[in-house]
């Protein structure tokens, strides 16, 4: 590859809800109002640096390799054997161990950014295989469910080989509600060892047929009917504190369903309007509260555009 003349470029990386209570490391969507900035530059040695992490409440690491977007930007490189490498600077702009998807939109912003250094850019199903390579950093395995929406934005499957967009309604709407707590995800992904009987996959499996097949037609009916977890959620909300209040505030005030979003702390509802949405919200809020602590929310369409460059 030749320089084609460009040798800065800025991307923004939505936040994201991921697993959606039906699809872990499967299935998960963007959430916009808030996301990661990375800035990548061009530079003549075949390396990649991490120059600056700027917005983090803790130490995120600056090697490279033990970094999510340094780690995803040395996988494209290697892949495309590129002759120059990368100096890094990111913007962090999602709270830290939320799960909201903040390991993984510096991931995709970086990526992002630097597709529009490479003299053929490469397609978003691309750039995703090289990001999973960042996830694993973080997480310790290669998933892509926060990843998939954060690229092509709105509701997202995403396997290991492919991403695969989900329609629904214009007018469904997210609330995303982050309590002021840390939940890191290696220890809510420990929480999951163990043995599961056959029947919580069947319903599993029962539970994400209906939220595909209702977000496909349209139906609310049918994702009411299966948007609850059988799996991870019974596992995992000992670990949130309030987590129990704030899920039945949210189905009081008429959400198709809530659970943990990502790995938790925060919690995600369903809803048919943004008006429900926005009223649930100090409902879940209060519910937090109650536990003692403060609260962000965010309400926004299912359908919310993805990384952009800026």
């Amino acid at each position: 590859m030749t320089d084609n003349g460009v040798r800065e470029a800025r991307a923004f990386a939505p936040a994201s809800v991921a697993n959606v209570a039906v699809g872990f490391d499967l299935l998960g969507y963007a959430v916009a109002g808030v996301g990661d900035t990375v800035t990548v530059r061009r530079i003549e040695a075949k390396e990649v640096r991490i120059a600056a992490i700027r917005g983090a409440a803790v130490e995120l690491p600056t090697q490279a390799a033990s970094n999510t977007a340094g780690a995803a930007l040395i996988a494209l490189r290697q892949a495309l054997a590129l002759p120059f490498g990368f100096e890094v600077e990111i913007d962090k702009g999602i709270p830290l161990s939320s799960g909201m998807g903040g390991s993984a939109a510096s991931c995709v912003a970086a990526l992002v950014a630097a597709n529009a250094l490479l003299d053929q850019p490469l397609a978003r199903e691309q750039l995703y295989l090289h990001s999973l390579e960042g996830e694993a950093v973080a997480s310790g395995s290669r998933h892509g469910d926060n990843l998939g929406p954060m690229f092509l934005g709105g509701l997202v499957l995403s396997t290991l080989e492919r991403l695969v967009p989900v329609p629904v309604p214009a007018q469904w709407h997210s609330l995303l509600v982050h309590p002021d707590a840390l939940l890191e995800t290696r220890r809510a992904r420990a929480a999951l060892q163990g043995s599961y009987a056959l029947q919580e996959f069947v319903a599993q499996s029962t539970n994400l047929a209906l939220v595909l097949a209702g977000c496909h037609a349209g139906d609310a009916t049918l994702v009411r009917a299966g948007l609850r977890d059988a799996l991870v959620e019974p596992r995992r909300a000992p670990l949130i504190a309030g987590f129990d209040a704030a899920k039945q505030a949210a189905l009081q005030a008429g959400a198709m369903g809530a659970s943990i979003s990502g790995a938790g702390p925060s919690v995600f509802a369903w809803y048919e309007t943004a008006e429900a949405a926005q009223a649930a919200a100090p409902k879940v809020q209060a519910a937090f509260a109650a536990a003692g602590f403060d609260s962000q929310s965010w309400v926004t369409p299912l359908n919310s555009p993805g990384a952009h460059l800026l």
